[in-house]
């Protein structure tokens, strides 16, 4: 390879998006790059020339599991839209001007559809200046909404702490004996497959959550009540799986119902978060029993102690795919994983063009969704179950696991 490799991080982390890097770091050292540059907190840190020579952080095999098994952005991520060319030409002049003075010909971004957003604006602006560097996404989001590939890095791992969490919840709830219901927020904006994952706890040893709500299908609380009531009418616990992006037939979120302020981003996407203890409360208040809101929150997408090897795996070959098809000639693509077979599980990796992927959403197929039930389909379940399979055990220091920190910056 001729030049110089600049990686970043952008958008939500998750516990494997660090594998990413290590396999764009690894990939690119031994093909021979010179210097591999991170930028320290996305393109907005790189507008800001935020940038670390990588070479001074990974100076062994040790650094690079560690960073495997290291949860959230090594190199700091950010929520930033970068404006179109026609809006602030100098943003792009100045950042451009940037990875000339770096000597960089290949540019990867690790992130999810916001961060696909900048590999397209990026290589589009590449193309009308003839400039050389290549482009290429990494894709990375626990919401598993990115278009043409499969599944994205980070979304088993998240799958696997939901179902795990599912299942211990389960057994707690069934200490007394006594009616109660417990309603658990799951992340996912507007797509339901992190919600989806929590019938996974359906298994030998756990009846698993008794309904599931998604937000491709729209929520009534009236039926959502009613439900409940005539389920506990022959069990005396209740667990229900929500999406903190479910919606009322007039588009709004459950989660706008409560009075909480709602912080937006630079991307228009509101901070959905409320749903579970507002339906908890509306079944206190409703069936008179007890019930508790609980809201997995970012525990989603850190926990790197319950991270999945198969997610591991694929988020460093990703990485190190991206950095061939660079070297191929490739540029403003993304880096898919499309699935062979389920059973054995079996899957290869390419690459597609960026604007089939970028600013699009993918959501569960309706036919994945069991309406009647309010749960998922034996498809999602052949889906999703290949991906949260073995584990890397973290490197324990002390009875804690060990990562691996960067402080600059």
């Amino acid at each position: 390879m001729m030049g110089n490799v600049i990686v970043g991080q952008s958008g939500g982390p998750t516990a494997v998006i660090n594998s990413s890097l290590a396999g764009v770091y690894k990939t690119a050292k031994n093909l021979g790059v010179k210097k591999v540059y991170g930028m320290l907190y996305g393109i907005q840190g790189l507008l800001e020339e935020k940038y670390v020579d990588l070479d001074e952080h990974f100076r062994g095999e040790l650094e690079l599991e560690l960073l495997k098994r290291t949860p959230s952005s090594y190199l700091g991520s950010c929520r930033y839209k970068l404006p179109d060319y026609q809006e602030e030409p100098e943003k792009f002049n100045k950042l451009f001007k940037i990875l000339k003075k770096l000597d960089i010909e290949y540019f990867f971004y690790i992130g999810g559809n916001d961060s696909m957003d900048t590999i397209k604006k990026l290589s589009d602006y590449a193309g009308t200046v003839q400039s050389s560097i290549r482009f290429i996404g990494i894709p990375k989001t626990i919401d598993n909404d990115l278009e043409v590939t499969d599944h994205t890095p980070g979304y088993g791992s998240a799958a696997k702490f939901i179902a795990a969490a599912t299942k211990e919840i389960i057994r707690d709830s069934l200490v007394y004996d006594q009616k109660s219901v417990t309603v658990i927020e799951i992340m996912g904006r507007n797509v339901g497959w992190l919600t989806g994952a929590a019938a996974l706890a359906g298994c030998q040893d756990c009846e698993g959550p008794d309904l599931i709500y998604l937000p491709e299908i729209e929520f009534n609380p009236e039926d959502f009540i009613t439900r409940a009531e005539q389920l506990q009418k022959t069990k005396k616990s209740l667990i229900i799986a929500v999406s903190e992006g479910i919606r009322l037939s007039d588009g709004r979120y459950v989660c706008e119902l409560t009075d909480s302020a709602k912080y937006i981003d630079q991307f228009g996407h509101n901070l959905l978060s409320g749903s579970g203890k507002y339906l908890s409360g509306m079944v206190s208040k409703e069936l008179g029993c007890k019930s508790r809101g609980i809201e997995l929150s970012t525990l989603q997408r850190c926990a790197s102690h319950m991270a999945s090897l198969t997610d591991i795996t694929e988020a460093y070959q990703v990485g190190a795919a991206a950095v061939k098809a660079a070297q191929e000639g490739k540029t403003g693509e993304m880096v898919i994983i499309s699935r062979v077979s389920d059973h054995p599980y079996q899957c290869t990796i390419g690459t597609y063009h960026i604007h089939k992927i970028a600013n699009k959403e993918k959501k569960v197929p309706a036919g994945w969704i069991d309406m009647d039930k309010i749960g998922v389909t034996d498809e999602f379940m052949d889906y999703v179950s290949p991906l949260i399979q073995e584990e890397l055990t973290p490197i324990m220091i002390g009875g804690l696991p060990r990562h691996i920190n960067y402080n600059g910056g």
